[in-house]
Order: structure tokens, then C-alpha cells, then sequence
């Protein structure tokens, strides 16, 4: 397993990150799942305090309880979930503050190794919120902080403004977005991108073609029978999608969303597999047009 610096830290992460939103309500599978990672060389573990209102760090807290120092806990705030079910966006000072107390309670810890604002816009009070993430560095209940978010526009205030360590965005084949402006911006500015959605919700893998952003499910299906043909005995489906995403000089870790063990397996052969060539990255990139952002630029 190759291990990079997060950001301008001393914080190392694995190059294949652990998204847990996609563990599910069974305590043993998950321990199971997550201690396996672990065993095997991913010590980046992403959460959020939205994901099962709180019983995903609940379920992490609890893994890793006896080996704290081994792993890298990155969680969010911002979101909050209403009575009616449905979520209010929160970035102020007040909540930040009260927020990172309740996950460091249920993730058994003292401190967070990455604490992130689970989105953004331009109408928060950008300046307040950074107030907050620096204040809780000052007191040793973080060690870095981040956003995840795919607007350009607020992706730039952050780096103008903050001392964010990276910048969680979706990017795959099926979404080179992030290529056109913010890839460079960041990797000019030393600031980690961690990758998300690296295989498309499975649609560059095995999933039936349906649309996805603004490409049909024809294009769909082109990145797909691209990806398998870059693909071969050596390196299979899963080790080439996230090798593409890997390879851009931008990116800190693919974080994937392990559901079973077969899936960590062929994540797993990432690290291992034959790198992609010249030809093969050429390939894919050719495969379909590449898409930009419309919104939020």
C-alpha cells in the first residue's frame, strides 16, 4: 500500500481510503470489514455525522477503539437532519463547535485527524466557519481540516481563505469535472484531493448502463467496454478504474465504498496490479467527451 501526505501535514493516508458510508446495520460484518482493511494496509477511514444519523462513527469509534494511533478518522459536519426526515445545512461557528463534540463522543476519541464541512456555498458565512476548524486545531481536537465539496466557486474561497488540508470531490471516468480548473488550483496550492465515486456507483464495473450526469446510457456503456479493455488477466475491472483515477497528480487517495469483502478485495488489487500505460490511460481518456461543470463555476 502506497501512503501519502495529506495536504501540507505530517498525516500519511493510504492510497485507497475507506468510505464508510456503505457499511451497513450489521455490527459483526462491519467490525469484520473494517479491521480487515486495516490489517491490510487502508488507514484512511472517511465517516460523516449525518451517515445513519450518527451511528456510522458510532460503528467506527467502536472498531478501532483499541487501535486508535493505527488509523486516520476523517469525519463532517454541516448537514443536519430535521424532524421531517430531511436535511437543513448548518455551516455557523456555533454548530461546528457543538457538532465536533458529539462525534468525538461517539467515535471514542479525543481528536479527529480530519474534520471537514460536509458541503458549502457561497452564502455561509465562509470566514466564521474557517474560525471554527482553526480554533478546534488550537485545541487539539483536530489535526487537520477540509471540505468536501464539487463547486468550483466555493472550492476557491477555501483556498484563498483557509488552511484546508483537501478537498473531498467526486471523480471518475464518468466525471473528469474536476479536471478542468480545480485539479490544478489544488495541486498548486499542496492540498489533497480525496477522491470519491471513483467507479460511478459501479456503472464503469458491473451495473446495467443507465444515465449518469449528463451522459446517456450509451456513453455509459462506452466508458464501461473501455475500462475492460484497458483491463486484462493482470489487472482487472476495479484496480483499472481506480488506477485512473489514482494516476492524476491531484489525487491523495481513492476512497471506495466497501460494502462485502469481495469488493475490498478488488479494491485491494489496486495496489498491486500492473500500472496503467500510456496507451491505456490514452484509452480511457478517449473513450467518451469529457464533462465540465455547469453550476457553481
Amino acid at each position: 500500500m502506497k501512503y501519502n501526505n495529506l495536504g501540507k501535514t505530517n498525516i500519511r493516508v493510504s492510497e485507497i481510503g475507506y468510505g464508510c458510508m456503505a457499511l451497513k446495520n450489521d455490527a459483526a460484518t462491519n467490525e469484520q470489514l473494517l479491521l480487515t482493511a486495516l490489517d491490510n494496509g487502508i488507514n484512511y477511514f472517511d465517516t460523516a455525522d449525518i451517515y445513519q444519523d450518527g451511528e456510522n462513527e458510532v460503528i467506527i469509534g467502536r472498531a478501532f477503539k483499541q487501535r486508535r494511533k493505527d488509523v486516520i478518522i476523517a469525519t463532517k459536519a454541516g448537514n443536519v437532519r430535521r424532524p421531517d426526515g430531511g436535511l437543513s445545512w448548518n455551516a455557523t461557528k456555533e454548530h461546528i463547535l457543538s457538532a465536533v463534540e458529539k462525534s468525538l463522543q461517539r467515535l471514542q476519541t479525543d481528536y479527529i485527524d480530519l474534520y471537514q464541512l460536509h458541503g458549502g456555498t457561497l452564502d455561509d458565512n465562509i470566514d466564521e466557519t474557517i474560525e471554527a476548524f482553526e480554533l478546534l486545531l488550537q485545541q487539539g481536537k483536530i489535526r487537520s481540516y477540509g471540505i468536501s465539496s464539487i463547486r468550483p466557486n466555493v472550492i476557491r474561497e477555501y483556498v484563498k481563505r483557509s488552511n484546508i488540508a483537501s478537498v473531498m470531490m467526486q471523480y471518475s471516468l464518468l466525471d473528469r469535472r474536476p479536471e478542468e480548473t480545480c485539479f490544478q488550483l489544488l495541486h498548486d496550492n499542496h492540498i489533497s484531493v480525496l477522491a470519491r465515486g471513483s467507479v460511478a456507483q459501479g456503472l464503469l464495473l458491473d451495473k446495467p448502463a443507465a444515465p449518469y450526469l449528463d451522459y446517456s446510457a450509451e456513453q455509459v456503456t462506452q466508458a464501461a467496454q473501455a475500462i475492460k479493455a484497458a483491463s486484462s488477466n493482470q489487472r482487472a475491472a476495479t484496480p483499472t478504474t481506480l488506477q485512473f483515477v489514482l494516476q492524476h497528480p491531484a489525487v491523495t487517495s481513492a476512497v471506495v465504498g466497501m460494502r462485502n469483502m469481495q469488493q475490498m478485495e478488488a479494491a485491494l488489487q489496486t495496489t498491486i496490479s500492473p500500472a496503467l500505460t500510456v496507451e491505456e490511460t490514452a484509452l480511457l481518456k478517449s473513450s467518451i467527451p469529457v464533462n465540465y461543470y455547469t453550476a457553481h463555476r
